[in-house]
């Protein structure tokens, strides 16, 4: 069954969209698999995948699977802090994935919201900057698309 994929609207209103997202009618151990498989697909390495549930539940919540993958490429890791350390907090690229019933949703953080909250295009001091942010962003949107449209 494809699954519905919500994504970051076009134009001007993508650089306030905080959130890019999908969703899969597969279980969460096949999404899981197949979130991984795509991230090295896009030529980035998992740094680490994390419980979330764990800490959840510890906390006296309900909840189902969920996960955070940590993924970059280690030269950009090791790079962009130095030259813009405003970018710290955000490296490396995680997208998170939960169960939910019957589903399993993705979600990351737009690397376009990074670009407008810190480092606008208008400014050309962050051109090169904003190549990798615009890359990232469609990196991340295709990964999700993908692991989103499981059969």
């Amino acid at each position: 069954m494809m699954a519905s994929t919500l994504f970051a609207m076009s134009g001007a209103q993508a650089e306030h969209q905080e959130l890019i997202m999908g969703r899969s009618a597969e279980a969460f151990p096949e999404t899981m698999s197949a979130l991984q498989e795509e991230i090295k697909k896009a030529g980035y390495t998992i740094s680490i995948v994390q419980r979330v549930d764990i800490g959840l539940t510890g906390m006296g919540f309900q909840t189902d699977k969920y996960r955070v993958v940590f993924f970059g490429k280690p030269e950009e890791i090791k790079m962009l802090p130095q030259k813009y350390p405003k970018l710290t907090p955000y490296l490396p690229l995680a997208i998170a994935i939960f169960a939910e019933k019957d589903e399993t949703i993705l979600t990351a953080m737009s690397p376009h919201f990074i670009e407008h909250t810190y480092a606008p295009a208008s400014d050309t001091n962050n051109a090169e900057l904003h190549d990798i942010l615009q890359r990232w962003q469609k990196d991340i949107e295709s990964i999700i698309e993908k692991v989103s449209y499981l059969e």
